[in-house]
């Protein structure tokens, strides 16, 4: 048994400590519950979420059409798994091929999910289109790409802590220089290549953006090499850079486009995976699918989510408010010594320390942070990334950088 003199946030963090995994360090606070950017824990005090759970609470939290939606929805029917048609799964592939312009789309649950259909689907155009020879075909993948932590997703990584212990890897699957279109075309040359999967703008990695132009090269260079351009958009997607998707930026089209997190509004696993009929219809019945893919309480969702983002101008407003931020952000950079660079689109932003005297991390400043009101986590040690809802109005951004300066500043 646990004391019963812990506080509500000892008893919280304790009993996940002694019955869950220890597979996450979390910011040592308990939230109960969140609306549009602010968020409150089981103390009662209250945080601007300057995180958004990773860009999935792109609407702001429980937002009240979503929820709405949810709820309509989840009193009529919630499951019926693909053995079955079910009368929202159909109109929800028209409305979202029309929205982003593909032919088809093939629905599944998590983002790591998305991108391993995606995989699945680029091999499978490849050997019977493409006509590469069986078990040739091979993907390339980027230095700093993170799309999640299952085998397949780790067997592309760079980073020892997702790959350490965790071998043997996936076949097929090779690594070049994040930003080097020189070392992509060389790589391209290998007529086994049938796809090029990367996120638009890096997130886990620390925000790091490509040279202007990069996207556009990159996708010029797999047309021609007759390779799939695949944008995994699922945390720079749905709004977040300033644009619907971040390869907007560049009017790239990406082959096969990979979407998550925020096409939920964060209430439950939603992702899609959109290609044209010349790649999505290359796999037929029992080759791929999910039991909870395409359910109808996920679909009405992801619905109303996506259409919240254009009724509320939610990419307009992220180019706004993320412009303030890192003008904010670049002005505190005069006025202390540890900001190393301030990067960023939209409201997906970034802050990189130098090393700090008294040992003093990312970490220790994003806890001082939430002491005085604000959630954001650090990444690689010594970046900080800044995330807010879409959904941030210009008076919440003036307070949050004023609290950003003043914890620095005494920090």
């Amino acid at each position: 048994m646990l004391s019963t003199t812990l506080s509500a946030t000892e008893y919280a963090i304790e009993l996940e400590h002694r019955y869950g995994a220890h597979n996450y360090h979390p910011i040592p606070v308990v939230l109960e519950r969140g609306k549009g950017v602010e968020v409150w824990d089981v103390e009662g005090k209250k945080y601007i979420d300057f995180l958004s759970a990773y860009s999935a609470v792109n609407q702001g939290h429980c937002h009240p059409r979503i929820i709405a939606a949810l709820q309509h929805q989840a009193e009529k029917l919630t499951l019926t798994s693909r053995a079955f048609h079910n009368n929202v799964l159909g109109e929800y592939e028209a409305y979202v091929t029309h929205y982003f312009g593909y032919d088809k789309v093939l629905p599944m649950n998590t983002g790591v999910e998305g991108g391993e259909t995606a995989i699945k689907l680029c091999r499978r155009w490849g050997y019977r289109v493409k006509g590469i020879p069986e078990n040739k075909a091979i993907v390339l993948f980027v230095t700093g790409n993170f799309w999640g932590r299952t085998l397949g997703a780790i067997s592309s990584s760079t980073d020892p802590s997702s790959t350490k212990d965790f071998g043997p890897f996936m076949p097929g699957y090779e690594i070049v220089p994040y930003n080097d279109l020189d070392a992509l075309s060389s790589a391209l040359e290998n007529p086994y290549v049938a796809g090029f999967m990367l996120e638009p703008i890096q997130g886990e990695a620390g925000v790091v953006i490509p040279d202007p132009g990069y996207l556009a090269s990159a996708k010029a260079l797999c047309q021609k090499h007759q390779v799939l351009f695949i944008a995994d958009e699922i945390q720079t997607g749905l709004a977040r850079t300033g644009k619907m998707l971040a390869c907007d930026h560049e009017e790239v089209r990406p082959d096969i486009l990979i979407l998550g997190k925020a096409l939920s509004g964060g209430t439950m696993p939603v992702s899609a995976i959109l290609a044209d009929d010349e790649v999505m219809l290359t796999i037929g019945p029992g080759e791929h699918g999910s039991t909870y893919g395409g359910n109808p309480l996920a679909c009405r969702v992801a619905m109303e989510a996506l259409q919240i983002l254009k009724d509320e101008q939610l990419a307009e407003n992220a180019e706004l408010q993320g412009e303030y931020f890192r003008k904010s952000m670049t002005a505190l950079q005069q006025k202390v010594d540890f900001i190393d660079a301030v990067r960023g689109k939209g409201l997906l932003n970034a802050v990189s320390l130098k090393p700090m005297e008294k040992g003093r991390t990312a970490l220790d400043l994003c806890m001082k942070l939430a002491s005085n009101g604000l959630l954001a986590k650090p990444t690689h040690g010594h970046i900080i990334r800044f995330a807010p809802p879409l959904v941030i109005t210009s008076e919440q951004m003036e307070e949050s950088c004023q609290l950003i300066e003043q914890t620095a500043l005494h920090f």
